[in-house]
C-alpha cells in the first residue's frame, strides 16, 4: 500500500513519510567556535586579521596576509556539562571529548615582477570540525500537567483503526507508525476497538496527575567542513579570497523516556509506567562557498567584510523504536506489553538548505606590541529550509520555521598582547537567540584566553574557552505533550595548535 520497496537486508525498510523536526535543522544551522588555538583565545574575530589558518573560515581573503607558508594540527578537550531543572527537580550530566579540531595548510606564491600591482596569491585547504555532537542530558522531574499519552493521541487523532491493526508495521506512514505504538503498547485506545474505521481515541492514562518522567538524550557524530581556498593581494592593500566548502556529517542520538504514576487502579487495566526508546542517525554531505576582501586602510587600521553562502545538504535519515509499557487494574497483576517492530526506518533523502552569513570586521594593528578586533556578524535563520518545499509536510514545517525562528546577530571580539615571542590574548563573543520567543535556545555568552610561544619557524598556541546557552526544548517537538526541561549547557574547551612555517 504505501511500501516503496524493501531492502535485502532484514530489518531495514524504505519509508516515504517526514520525521525532521526544527531541532534537526538547527543543528546544522548554528555556528560554533572551532579552529585553532589563537582562533579560540580571541573569540573567532579574524574577519579582517587574516593570517591564520581558522581566519579563512570566516573570511578566504585572509590567507593573503600569509607572508610565508604554513601548516598546522590543532587538537581540543571538550567538557560539557547540562543542568536541567524539570518542574523544579535540578539534575545534570556531563560528557568529555578530546577531538582533532582543525588541521590546515596554505602556501603562498609571491610575483617577482616589480612592475605587477599583484604582489602574491596564496591556496590553502582546512578541515575543521565544526560540530562536535558528543553530548549527554538527563532531566527528571514530576509533571502534573500532561502524560507521554498526548504525543500518541496527537498522532492517533483521525488515523482508521484498520491501518494500524491492518498493515505491517513496515507499511504504514510515521504518524501512524507512532499511532502503532500508541495503540499497542495500550497508552491510547480506540472508541470503538471493534470497528476498522473507528478514528478516534482516548487515553488509557489515569488523569489524576503527578506523572514522575525522566528523559535521556546521549548524542555523538561530527559536522565537519573541509575548505578549498585561493586568494590574491592587490598592492598589498587590498586582499580578495574565495573558499569552496564541502560539508560532512554524521549524527547520532539515543533517547530513551521514562514515565510513571501511582494513581489510583481502576477497573480496567491502565497504564502504570511505559518507556518510548527513539535511535535516530543523520548522515550526508552539503556544499557551500565563502568570498571575502580586506583592505589596509592604514598601516595599522584594517576593515574587512564577507559573505557565507547558504549551505546545501543532502541528508539521510534512519529511526528506530520501540515501547514497553505496564499495566493494572484493581485486585489484578500486572500486565506487560512490548512493542518493538526491530525495524530500521530508511527514510528517503531529502534536503536541507541552512541560512546565509554575512560578517563585517576591523582590526587595529599597535606595531608589533598587540592587536584588537571586532566581528559583527547577521544570520537570518527564518531562510531555513528542508527541501523539496512543495512536499506536504516539508510545506509545514518550512512555515514553522519561516515564523519561529529570526534574524540574530553575533558579536565576537579579540585582542593580543605581544611581549617578544610572547602573546597573551583575550576574546568574547555573544549571539543572540534564532528564536523569536528567545527561549528555545536562549542567548550565548562565550569568554576565551590563551597564550602562544613563537620558536621561530615553529609556534605553540594554547587557549581556554568557556561558553554558556539556555534553552527550553520540548521531550517531542511533535504531538501535544509539552514537557520541557530547563537546560543550562556549560562548555569548557582547551585548544592546543602546533604550527610549523616552510
Amino acid at each position: 500500500m504505501k511500501k516503496i520497496f524493501f531492502l535485502l537486508i532484514t530489518g531495514l525498510t524504505v519509508s516515504v513519510s517526514n520525521s525532521q523536526e526544527i531541532s534537526d535543522a538547527m543543528r546544522y544551522a548554528q555556528d560554533n567556535i572551532t579552529g585553532t588555538a589563537r582562533f579560540r583565545a580571541m573569540g573567532g574575530a579574524f574577519g579582517a586579521l587574516g593570517g591564520d589558518l581558522s581566519a579563512l573560515t570566516v573570511n578566504p581573503a585572509g590567507s593573503a596576509i600569509f607572508s610565508n607558508n604554513q601548516i598546522g594540527i590543532t587538537f581540543s578537550n571538550q567538557n560539557i556539562k547540562n543542568n536541567s531543572n524539570y518542574f523544579g527537580n535540578p539534575t545534570s550530566d556531563k560528557e568529555n571529548s578530546f577531538i582533532l579540531n582543525q588541521a590546515g595548510a596554505v602556501f603562498v606564491f609571491k610575483d617577482q615582477n616589480p612592475n605587477s600591482n599583484w604582489k602574491k596569491i596564496a591556496i590553502g585547504t582546512t578541515y575543521e570540525n565544526t560540530g562536535n555532537f558528543n553530548n549527554s542530558i538527563f532531566s527528571a522531574g514530576i509533571n502534573q500537567n500532561n502524560s507521554i499519552d498526548g504525543y500518541f493521541l496527537d498522532f492517533a487523532d483521525g488515523i482508521p483503526l484498520g491501518n494500524i491493526n491492518g498493515f505491517d508495521y513496515r507499511d504504514l506512514y510515521y504518524d501512524e507508525q507512532q499511532a502503532y505504538f500508541g495503540v499497542k503498547g495500550k497508552v491510547i485506545i480506540p472508541v470503538n476497538p471493534l470497528d476498522p474505521d473507528n478514528t478516534q481515541y482516548e487515553t488509557n492514562v489515569p488523569a489524576a496527575g503527578r506523572y514522575y518522567q525522566e528523559n535521556e538524550i546521549y548524542t555523538s557524530g561530527y559536522n565537519s567542513k573541509l575548505g578549498f581556498n585561493i586568494a590574491t593581494s592587490y598592492k598589498d592593500r587590498i586582499y580578495f579570497g574565495a573558499n569552496l566548502n564541502l560539508h560532512i556529517t554524521d549524527y547520532r542520538r539515543t533517547s530513551s523516556f521514562y514515565e510513571s504514576n501511582s494513581n489510583d487502579l481502576e477497573a480496567t487495566p491502565t497504564i502504570s509506567d511505559v518507556r518510548f526508546n527513539n535511535n535516530l542517525y543523520t548522515y550526508g554531505n552539503g556544499f557551500s562557498f565563502q568570498l571575502g576582501t580586506i583592505a589596509k586602510v592604514t598601516d595599522a587600521l584594517r576593515l574587512g567584510v564577507a559573505y557565507e553562502s547558504n549551505t546545501w545538504y543532502h541528508l539521510y535519515d534512519e529511526i528506530s523504536q520501540s515501547l514497553y509499557s505496564t499495566l493494572q487494574a484493581a485486585g489484578q497483576p500486572e500486565i506487560y506489553e512490548s512493542v518493538n517492530p526491530e525495524i530500521i526506518n530508511v527514510y528517503d533523502p531529502y534536503d536541507l538548505q541552512t541560512p546565509g552569513k554575512f560578517t563585517f570586521s576591523g582590526a587595529y594593528i599597535f606595531g608589533k606590541s598587540g592587536l584588537i578586533s571586532i566581528d559583527y556578524s547577521i544570520k537570518d535563520y527564518g531562510n531555513t529550509k528542508f527541501k523539496p518545499t512543495n512536499d506536504s509536510g516539508f510545506r509545514q514545517l518550512n512555515s514553522n520555521m519561516n515564523h519561529q525562528l529570526t534574524t540574530n546577530s553575533e558579536l565576537r571580539i579579540g585582542g593580543e598582547l605581544k611581549i617578544k615571542r610572547l602573546s597573551l590574548r583575550g576574546g568574547y563573543r555573544f549571539e543572540g537567540s534564532p528564536y523569536k520567543d528567545g527561549r528555545t535556545i536562549g542567548d550565548l555568552n562565550s569568554y576565551s584566553a590563551g597564550l602562544g610561544y613563537n620558536f621561530g619557524s615553529t609556534k605553540f598556541d594554547l587557549a581556554y574557552s568557556y561558553t554558556e546557552r539556555d534553552s527550553n526544548q520540548r521531550f517531542f517537538e511533535a504531538g501535544a505533550f509539552t514537557g520541557a526541561p530547563n537546560i543550562t549547557s556549560k562548555l569548557n574547551n582547551v585548544t592546543f595548535t602546533l604550527l610549523f612555517e616552510l
